[in-house]
């Protein structure tokens, strides 16, 4: 550090000097510098001179002056080490308590030395880094960078590293911030989390070029315009299969088979058939639409980058339970159409069996829908949403739990002394209890007396407020998930700040790569535009005039004596 006397003291010594009889004064050859006899030591006790190179702005003298002193330009090479020991350590102790000055667009801090010297790395604690904004006519640091930031950025070095966003600075500006002062990717990444921000995974892509690019296609739509296509086509034919298993349902498509009611056949009756033929148009679209499945889930997994985690992916375990139904039907059209004569108890059981399973076997195909939640932004967001609100899904399950115990117990016996009571048992009440707690209210079940419909009240009221409690936080999720989802559609805009101190170039760390030469330089300087209309002329003048100045800083040189 370098360090100026004071205005005060060097007025006090040039009154001194001012005071002192010229006829003391032994001439000299050379008649600009000043030499004291015994009056001398009197202004040494006001000015005194220290023995390691700081600066001074004291009246310039000769070399031959018995108190000339040199000072050196600053520069980032005024820390190295050129002292012993004994002197270093003085110096250190010095340096410790030293206060520094810091000045943001004409907003003063104050701080000490050591409390910068916490993180060397940065861009404040590190002396050749911070040497650089120094400015040697105010003894200060000046940084023409945010005001409101560095309340933050100065707190982070005096909390020993807790950074904490003002509430007035916007998250994009304060995120430039914490770059020009170098507080590094720890402090970054602290940061977006303390903000909401979940740290994205990186996408494991396949070492092979050609997996990698059929990986592309078929997982990441947004890659290119061939992937688009294959998203499109993929969520038609998940809508084509979803619209089918709905129609299959209406009676003008059912198909029925006759059934023998009798021993000897001569009674018959009419039930429904599940088991559908190869013939029906509705499977041979449903069969188109499997392949398509089947193929898509066969070409994923052979290009998947880890095939052991192919199969922990909910996504990927969802389109498998999708396409199992259409084979285990398959398999129940084969056996019917290949059926054998046996006896017609036997047969009649069989077919009740098949209908029973092929009937859950259909209803496991309507979770098809879900594989549109891999092409469906709005699906993600509900699901995501889910997943974070699970702790108060889970308090809200519980709360109807006990309400719907307590309701339930309390309406039965309410409603005991009557005859026309709709509560037979306890268990008989769960269902009218957890209606009028979600305020539904079928009126299938209903209180008749007067305890009972007091009863019904409370139940409503309690309900209203189980379930309002937390919504606000699943709802909060919701819109936390999807402000975030749009924010990272929107391209992130590039801000550039107005670099402190022209004159002096800014230096890559020796941590730094060379490939990020351009984005450190970008994040240093902002174009301030005010106007288009600038001449050529002017722009050549201007840089002539900071080349001017450059030199001027470089060449300065400061010799004083008393």
């Amino acid at each position: 550090m370098f360090k100026a006397p004071s205005p005060t003291l060097l007025d006090n010594a040039q009154i001194m000097v001012d005071k002192l009889d010229p006829s003391q004064c032994i001439p000299n050859e050379d008649k600009d510098a000043w030499k004291l006899n015994n009056q001398v030591p009197e202004a040494y006790h006001l000015v005194s001179v220290p023995d390691d190179d700081q600066v001074a702005l004291l009246p310039p003298s000769s070399p031959s002056s018995p108190v000339t002193k040199s000072f050196p330009r600053i520069g980032p090479d005024d820390d190295a080490p050129n002292q012993d020991d004994s002197q270093l350590q003085g110096n250190t102790e010095y340096e410790c308590c030293e206060r520094v000055i810091i000045n943001v667009s004409g907003l003063r801090f104050e701080t000490q030395l050591k409390t910068l010297s916490q993180f060397p790395e940065s861009l404040l604690g590190d002396p050749a880094r911070r040497n650089r904004y120094y400015d040697p006519l105010r003894n200060e640091y000046f940084f023409d960078r945010n005001r409101p930031s560095f309340d933050a950025i100065l707190y982070y070095y005096q909390s020993g590293g807790r950074l904490r966003r003002p509430v007035n600075v916007p998250l994009d500006v304060f995120s430039e911030e914490i770059k020009f002062y170098e507080l590094g990717e720890e402090a970054i990444t602290k940061f977006r989390e303390d903000e909401g921000f979940i740290k994205e995974e990186e996408r494991v892509l396949p070492e092979n070029k050609i997996q990698r690019k059929i990986w592309c296609l078929f997982e990441y739509p947004e890659t290119s315009l061939g992937a688009r296509i294959i998203a499109i086509f993929s969520v038609l034919i998940i809508l084509l299969s979803i619209v089918i298993f709905c129609l299959e349902t209406l009676p003008e498509f059912k198909h029925y088979r006759v059934v023998n009611t009798t021993i000897n056949g001569t009674g018959h009756t009419l039930e429904e058939d599940d088991i559908p033929k190869f013939s029906e148009p509705f499977f041979i679209i449903e069969t188109g639409c499997i392949v398509w499945f089947t193929s898509e889930l066969l070409v994923r997994f052979a290009s998947c980058p880890e095939k052991l985690g192919f199969f922990k992916d909910i996504m990927n375990l969802i389109d498998i339970v999708a396409i199992i139904p259409y084979f285990i039907t398959l398999g129940t059209v084969i056996a019917d159409e290949q059926e054998t004569p046996e006896p017609q108890k036997k047969q009649q059981n069989n077919q009740a069996m098949s209908l029973a399973i092929l009937r859950v076997i259909r209803l496991v195909r309507v979770f098809r829908i879900f594989k549109l939640s891999r092409h469906s932004k709005g699906l993600q967001i509900l699901g995501q949403t889910l997943k974070a609100s699970m702790r108060e899904l889970g308090l809200l399950i519980f709360f109807l739990f006990i309400g719907v115990i307590l309701f339930s117990s309390a309406v039965y016996f309410a409603e005991a002394d009557s005859d026309a009571s709709h509560f037979k048992s306890i268990p008989d009440a769960f269902w009218w209890a957890v209606v009028t707690m979600t305020t539904v209210g079928y009126g299938d079940m209903r209180p008749i007396g007067v305890w009972g419909k007091l009863v019904g009240s409370l139940c409503a009221i309690t309900g209203v407020l189980t379930i309002a409690l937390p919504v606000p936080v699943i709802v909060s999720n919701f819109n936390y998930f999807y402000h975030r989802e749009t924010e990272n559609e929107d391209k992130q805009q590039a801000y550039v700040h107005v670099q402190s101190c022209p004159n002096f170039p800014r230096r890559k760390t020796a941590s730094s790569d060379a490939s990020d030469h351009e984005d450190d330089e970008e994040s240093d300087i902002m174009e301030m535009e005010e106007g288009m209309a600038l001449t050529t002329g002017l722009d050549k003048q201007t840089k002539q005039n900071h080349a001017n100045l450059s030199n001027d800083a470089n060449n300065m040189s400061i010799e004083t004596d008393v």
